[in-house]
C-alpha cells in the first residue's frame, strides 16, 4: 500500500525541479484585522506571477506565506502539491529565493565576502571553490565585478540593491520571490534585473514579483493577479510578449472599479506607464 512522504524523505535531496505552488483558501488574520482573506492561486514553473495592488492590499503578506515566514489563519500553501511541513525543511530551504524590501546585505564584509556568507548558509554548493566562482559569476552578472572587495557600508543604494539581487540568485532557488526588486536601481540596473528575471523564469524558476513598475515589469509577465482590500479581484495570463504596463495599469483600474463600485482611481505608488525611472 502506499504511503505518504515523511518530512525526512521528501525532497530529501532537492534535486527535483518545483513544478507548482498552489495556495488555497488563505487567510491571514492579526487579531481582528484581517490581512489576506480567501486567496487562491497557482504559481507555475518557467513562469512570472505579478502581484498588483495599494499599499496594504496584502502583497507581502502573501509572499512572506510562500516564503514559510507567515502560516496561514486558514488555508494551505501546496509545494508541489504538499504543505511545507511535508518537506525535510532544509530541502525546502533551498527552493527559495526571497528578496525584501531592505538588502539585508552585513555592512562590514565586502559585495563578495557577502555571497560567500550566504553561500554557506545556503548549503547549495558542494565545495569552497564551487561556492567562490558562483559568487565572481554572480558579481559580474549584476555588475559589481569592479566593487567585489568593498565593504557593503560605502556601497551605493543602487549598488546594494544589485549585491542583494546577486544574493537571492546564487543559490538558483526554484521559487523566486521578489518584493519590490526595481527600488534604488538606475535605469541600466532595472535592464540589467530584467534581462536576470527573463533569465530565470527560462531557466524554470517559479517567479512571483510585487512591484510599482510597471513598465519594467509588464513584458515579462505570464500571469498577474490584483489584490485589493487582501482579496484576489482579477487574475490574467498572458503569452509571452504580450503584456506591458498599459496592460497591468488597465487590469488593475478595472478591478479596482468593480471592487469597489466606483471609478478606478491611480495605483498608489505606481508609476504611470512612460514615466521616467528615477
Amino acid at each position: 500500500m502506499a504511503t505518504e512522504p515523511t518530512v525526512q524523505s521528501h525532497r530529501a535531496a532537492a534535486d527535483a525541479a518545483m513544478q507548482t505552488v498552489e495556495i488555497r483558501g488563505f487567510y491571514k488574520e492579526y487579531g481582528r484585522q484581517r490581512a489576506v482573506a480567501d486567496v487562491t492561486l497557482t504559481l507555475r514553473a518557467g513562469q512570472l506571477t505579478a502581484l498588483l495592488g495599494e499599499n496594504g492590499a496584502g502583497k507581502s503578506t502573501l509572499l512572506g506565506a510562500l516564503a514559510t515566514q507567515i502560516r496561514p489563519s486558514r488555508g494551505q500553501v501546496l509545494y508541489d502539491g504538499l504543505p511545507a511541513e511535508a518537506w525535510n525543511p532544509q530541502a525546502l530551504r533551498r527552493c527559495l529565493g526571497v528578496l525584501a524590501h531592505e538588502p539585508r546585505c552585513y555592512t562590514d564584509l565586502s559585495a563578495r565576502e557577502n555571497l560567500l556568507f550566504f553561500g554557506r548558509l545556503y548549503g547549495a554548493f558542494s565545495d569552497k571553490q564551487s561556492l567562490a566562482a558562483e559568487c565572481d559569476r554572480r558579481l559580474t552578472a549584476v555588475g559589481l565585478q569592479r566593487a567585489a572587495d568593498r565593504p557593503a557600508r560605502t556601497l551605493s543604494r543602487g549598488m546594494l540593491q544589485r549585491l542583494a539581487i546577486a544574493r537571492t540568485l546564487l543559490p538558483r532557488p526554484q521559487l523566486l520571490l521578489l518584493d519590490e526588486p526595481y527600488t534604488g536601481l538606475d535605469r541600466d540596473g532595472v535592464a540589467l534585473l530584467s534581462q536576470l528575471l527573463s533569465a530565470e523564469r527560462q531557466r524554470g524558476a517559479i517567479v512571483v514579483v510585487i512591484s510599482h513598475d510597471l513598465d519594467s515589469l509588464g513584458p515579462l509577465c505570464d500571469q498577474v493577479a490584483v489584490l485589493l482590500h487582501g482579496r484576489l479581484r482579477a487574475r490574467a495570463d498572458f503569452a509571452p510578449g504580450t503584456c506591458d504596463g498599459a496592460a497591468l495599469l488597465r487590469l488593475y483600474q478595472e478591478a479596482s472599479a468593480a471592487g469597489q463600485n466606483r471609478p478606478a482611481g491611480p495605483l498608489g505608488g505606481v508609476r504611470a506607464p512612460g514615466e521616467a525611472h528615477p
